[in-house]
């Protein structure tokens, strides 16, 4: 597909700025694997003679992309597919920081896999992940802890076809983070997360597994994460402990 048959539509109320439109057809590139996660993606005079467009029309479609976390530009190297793998990467859909005086080489998080099971999605699991009521689901619970202490309760759930062969095994024998497990492993790539932001109390059972009290109040959030094209692909239930930690989100 070339940036032609794009134009073709350009006539209809969806018409949107050529360079969104190079970005589009960079995007379905990246979707079916032809550039995969920590490779490079063709040059930009490449890419300009690929879509018949001009050079500077292909750069503001990587600048976005770049923006968006989804390339990286290497000085003299050229643009790669960003991966969950990089360190700068690694944890950008974590947000909780540990607080002034708590030590600072407490180190990654130890991560203790409680359960891996293959379910029926329930309704609002379906609603959440574009699946119907009953599909296969794969949920997935966890527990991340700093300095030995547990701070992270994790509920998540993946739509059964694309994590078809996932176990508490692999997973507990994967060295890195997860999001890099489900792109190497998986072929499938978090880009996009939405979150809900809410106090709670936890139940017995997670007040037992984060070592805390049942009336501690807790961070409950509620992450949506999209493959590309606003896929919904993962929907993760985590309560924070706040007594260290606090979450931060940088805005603008």
């Amino acid at each position: 597909m070339n940036a032609s048959t794009v134009l073709e539509d350009s006539a209809t109320p969806s018409f949107s700025p050529l360079y969104q439109q190079i970005k589009t057809l960079i995007l379905q590139s990246l979707q079916v694997g032809e550039w995969k996660p920590g490779e490079p993606i063709p040059s930009e005079m490449d890419l300009a003679v690929r879509y018949r467009v001009s050079q500077g029309t292909v750069r503001k479609a990587i600048d976005e992309l770049a923006a968006e976390n989804l390339v990286v530009r290497r000085q003299g190297k050229g643009t790669f597919v960003a991966t969950h793998a990089e360190q700068h990467v690694q944890y950008r859909f974590l947000k909780l920081v540990p607080d002034v005086g708590t030590p600072s080489t407490e180190g990654p998080a130890e991560r203790t896999i409680v359960d891996c099971r293959r379910q029926r999605a329930s309704a609002d699991v379906a609603r959440a992940l574009g699946l119907r009521t009953g599909d296969a689901v794969l949920q997935v619970r966890r527990v991340l802890a700093y300095g030995g202490v547990p701070t992270i309760l994790e509920d998540l759930w993946l739509p059964g076809a694309p994590f078809k062969g996932l176990t508490a095994e692999r997973l507990r024998a994967w060295p890195g983070p997860m999001y890099a497990m489900f792109e190497t492993e998986f072929g499938v790539r978090m880009v996009r997360a939405e979150e809900k932001i809410r106090a709670v109390l936890p139940d017995a059972e997670q007040a037992a597994l984060l070592d805390v009290p049942l009336q501690m109040p807790l961070l409950s959030v509620e992450r949506l994460a999209h493959t590309y094209h606003d896929m919904p692909m993962e929907l993760r239930r985590g309560l924070y402990r706040t007594d260290t930690h606090h979450y931060r989100n940088q805005l603008g």
